[in-house]
């Protein structure tokens, strides 16, 4: 790591270490919060705090919000996954839920470890909603870093476990060649109490000031051999949904991220070398605003195909469980004989009857041409969901 880039203003220290290599530099940073004037970025955590209300206002406002949820965070973890370099068609991943790795008519070949990968994401996501009664802690990253990598690349060595070894960020896979070094393992105990100590103090910033702080601080500490920006991510949600600033889990920023990864790491690291904040917080709520938006245009279309369907439903053949089934689409647009009538708590027969009448109705298709088990897909959600 380049020693002379660190300047008076970076908000931590450098202490040196020795690696195979030889001898490098690590950074420490300074426990949160850094003294920051913000009296220039009101305008920006005021325009990301409506986009944020006007969330939370659509949130509350759309019949059974709930029902949004689950495929928001499978979006989350596909896309979160993309950061980190595992690429997944979406359809794969419901079919993989539904017990069925390959289900006929995909055009990509799921590649069953990345999928595992996925699927970890969004069990530890879910996990982690569960407990949001309950104030974040250590514990709790401890059991969402081991959910997440249990079974998949990475998860080997220290599974759940703070990492026992020197670790680079952004380089070539040696420390020696890392753009950016983490603090050494003996460090970081002393790190992450002061960043538990943070989580549950108050201060005069604003919350999504807080959030930008509170990731950049996870993401600079790289607690984890593996996994970090996952679980980085992973603790936004959380908080935003424990600090009562969205009811639902609908944000996510990976797509953001993602879109302007370089510039995400970038900032982060200027933070580091030069205490750059402003510009880091500036992007954080930007990515804020821009995803709250986003999603709240993908609910809007969501709840108009909704509607549409129980218009299209509505005919003397049509009963409760068509349409009962039709709602529960949103959160399983991959669906089997087998899983709608589990999805409905009814008798196979019935089922497959209410699955019939929605393929002649045009709100399901058959994929592909095997008769056997035969699976069905609601196209317009993956249109809705995973357009640009």
């Amino acid at each position: 790591m380049d020693a002379g880039l660190f300047t008076e203003d970076a908000p931590g220290k450098l202490v040196p270490i020795s690696t195979k290599y030889g001898g490098d530099w690590a950074f420490i940073p300074k426990p949160l919060p850094p003294r920051i004037d913000l009296s220039d970025l009101t305008g920006a955590v005021e325009e990301a705090s409506l986009a944020l209300g006007a969330l939370d206002g659509l949130g509350r406002k759309v019949e059974n919000a709930n029902l949004f949820v689950r495929p928001f965070i499978r979006r989350e973890a596909r896309l979160g996954s993309i950061i980190e370099g595992t690429v997944v068609d979406i359809k794969d991943l419901y079919a993989y839920e539904a017990g069925q790795l390959k289900l006929p008519g995909f055009e990509t070949d799921p590649r069953a470890a990345a999928l595992k990968e996925v699927f970890n994401y969004v069990a530890a996501i879910e996990y982690a909603l569960d407990q949001t009664k309950t104030p974040l802690s250590l514990r709790l990253i401890r059991e969402l870093h081991k959910i997440l990598m249990t079974g998949v690349r990475g998860g080997e060595a220290e599974l759940g476990q703070f990492r026992r070894l020197q670790v680079g960020v952004r380089g070539r896979g040696t420390v020696q060649e890392a753009v950016f070094i983490p603090p050494p393992p003996p460090e970081i105990e002393n790190c992450l109490d002061a960043f538990e100590k943070y989580l549950h103090a108050n201060d005069n910033y604003p919350k999504l000031v807080r959030l930008a702080f509170i990731h950049y601080q996870f993401e600079t500490i790289h607690p984890f051999r593996d996994g970090n920006g996952r679980i980085g991510r992973l603790l936004v949600i959380f908080l935003l949904v424990y600090w009562g600033l969205l009811p639902t889990p609908l944000l996510h920023l990976s797509r953001y991220f993602e879109n302007n990864k370089e510039a995400y790491c970038d900032l982060m690291f200027e933070v580091s070398t030069k205490g750059a904040w402003r510009e880091w917080i500036l992007f954080f709520l930007e990515a804020i605003r821009t995803q709250a938006a986003d999603v709240g245009r993908r609910i809007n279309a969501l709840d108009a195909l909704r509607k549409d369907w129980r218009e299209l439903i509505k005919r003397p053949r049509a009963s409760a469980s068509d349409v009962e089934l039709a709602e529960a689409l949103i959160g399983n647009p991959v669906i089997t004989y087998k899983s709608a009538a589990v999805i409905l708590s009814v008798k196979y027969s019935v089922a497959r009857d209410c699955v019939n009448r929605l393929v002649e109705l045009g709100i399901l298709s058959q994929l592909g041409e095997i008769k056997y088990p035969k699976a069905f897909i609601a196209d317009p959600i993956f249109e809705i969901l995973f357009s640009e």
